[in-house]
């Protein structure tokens, strides 16, 4: 299996490359250069299976048996997923209505980035045992992802993980998650401003080809193909349980619901849907819309600032796994998503052409939910179901109430929910409910935390390459 730039101008990978690179040489994505395709046997076969099952089934089509032996991989996929606290990872709540919720937030930092995560850092931490390589990792976050990169690395010898995290603007049990670990690879840096802006010292630094190259740089933000490898089961799981039936010939289709910043979780629906998975994707945004605009209308464009809302871990301007989207919905056309990406990067505002907008339309749906209407979506699912949501889930769940009450016949539906309400007691207490903490959360309160300021005014990303030097492997008294 082969990895290809979604801009077609940097040497193909294998699985190792796209997995310790964050974008392509080029500034594209990786992708698979073929989509296995899965026939109606294959997916009844697979219906069967558990969570970490079809994880291990999807990673053995794109990793290949001579980079990780199928039996190493499947031991890597267990060990990753030992720490979640439901022994089958994930779990679907069917509540009142056809309310479907699947949760993914049953690992450590009760968020569905541990999914991913996990066993990413296993991947990793199989290749750099073998070649006795270190590398260091480097994150900006808007909450989740950077809690569950460090949870996923901590006390790793052979990675150091820097953390850009944008100081008010997560919420403060994200950032007490981040703040109280102190193992000696993890670094966390507060910056004043928001998750967009810490993005452009990391942008900058990564542009530096031989930089990164000196000091084995990469990322884990959902740039990373893994990422996506991993979140493309939870498609496949949501569809094997609340399909009708799987004895229809073709096999019934099903919605799945996908809240989304960065569209990660969306790009891994996209391929799924591309291999052969009968779902109908919805995606659902907060106030912050450009990928409810760039489907309804093709308008790939920022708008004016970032606005921050409830669902604050999705108040992001730029959701990079677009990119991945157009380029596979487009034929693999990489010049013309060449020639987009770049506009978009020039004046932050593109059209898509005709027959991509009308190819996306026909790939998946959007809705955009204001705070109002997700304060009114946690209290309403409190309500009928006695369920708390996260803000993130409501933006889902949200797009579910308004289809019933119009009551329309509608396909079976899953709503993806990918955090705890217990990360999120500010919003909890907004829709008019009672937070409901686990002692392990409330415990961060009284741990001794790190942190390292990045100040208005201070050059980012000087503070940032100052960082990365100083940890360079020589320096730590390896040879």
């Amino acid at each position: 299996m082969w990895y290809v730039s979604t801009r077609g101008m940097a040497p193909r990978v294998d699985f190792e490359g796209a997995l310790f690179s964050g974008y392509a040489p080029d500034g594209g994505l990786f992708m698979p250069e073929e989509l296995p395709q899965l026939d109606i046997e294959t997916l009844r076969q697979w219906s069967a299976l558990s969570y970490p099952s079809l994880v291990k089934e999807l990673c053995t089509l794109f990793i290949g048996p001579e980079l990780i032996p199928r039996d190493v991989l499947n031991d890597l996929i267990d060990q990753a997923f030992r720490r979640f606290r439901r022994r089958e990872v994930v779990h679907l709540s069917r509540l009142r209505d056809g309310l479907n919720v699947l949760e993914l937030w049953h690992g450590a930092t009760y968020a569905f980035k541990d999914l991913s995560l996990c066993c990413t850092a296993r991947f990793l931490q199989y290749f750099l045992e073998k070649e006795e390589k270190h590398v260091t990792v480097v994150v900006g976050t808007s909450g989740d992802t950077g809690s569950a990169a460090i949870e996923s690395v901590q006390g790793a010898k052979n990675i150091d993980i820097i953390v850009l995290l944008p100081q008010g603007h997560c919420t403060k049990i994200q950032e007490l998650q981040m703040t109280t670990v102190l193992s000696e690879n993890v670094h966390v840096f507060g910056v004043e401003g928001n998750s967009d802006e810490l993005d452009e010292p990391i942008k900058a630094v990564f542009a530096d080809v031989a930089f990164v190259k000196k000091h084995n740089l990469m990322s884990l933000n959902s740039i990373n193909w893994s990422r996506v490898l991993v979140q493309m089961a939870h498609h496949f799981f949501a569809y094997f349980h609340c399909a009708s039936s799987l004895d229809t010939h073709p096999l019934p289709p099903v919605e799945v619901v996908v809240p989304t910043g960065a569209a990660g979780n969306l790009a891994a629906g996209c391929i799924a849907q591309k291999m052969g998975l009968p779902i109908r994707l919805v995606v659902a945004v907060n106030r912050n819309d450009i990928i409810h605009r760039t489907v309804q209308r093709g308008d790939f464009s920022l708008s004016e600032a970032v606005e921050p809302t409830l669902a604050s871990a999705m108040d992001i301007q730029v959701p990079y796994n677009m990119e991945r989207i157009f380029w596979l919905l487009s034929g693999s056309d990489s010049q013309g998503t060449r020639a987009l990406m770049e506009q978009f990067e020039r004046t932050q505002s593109t059209s898509l052409p005709k027959e991509l907008h009308s190819k996306l339309l026909g790939a998946v749906t959007s809705e955009s939910v204001s705070d109002e209407a997700i304060t009114r979506t946690m209290g309403r699912c409190w309500e009928e179901n006695r369920y708390l949501l996260c803000p993130h889930s409501a933006v889902a769940v949200s797009y579910h109430y308004r289809q019933t009450d119009r009551q329309q016949p509608s396909l079976p539906r899953c709503c993806l929910a990918p955090a705890s309400a217990a990360k999120f007691p500010e919003a909890v207490l907004a829709a008019g409910l009672t937070p409901e903490t686990p002692a392990e959360i409330l415990a961060l309160e009284f741990k001794e935390t790190r942190c390292t300021p990045m100040r208005k005014g201070d050059d980012w990303t000087l503070m940032l390459r100052n960082t990365i030097e100083g940890l360079s492997w020589p320096q730590r008294g390896h040879s």
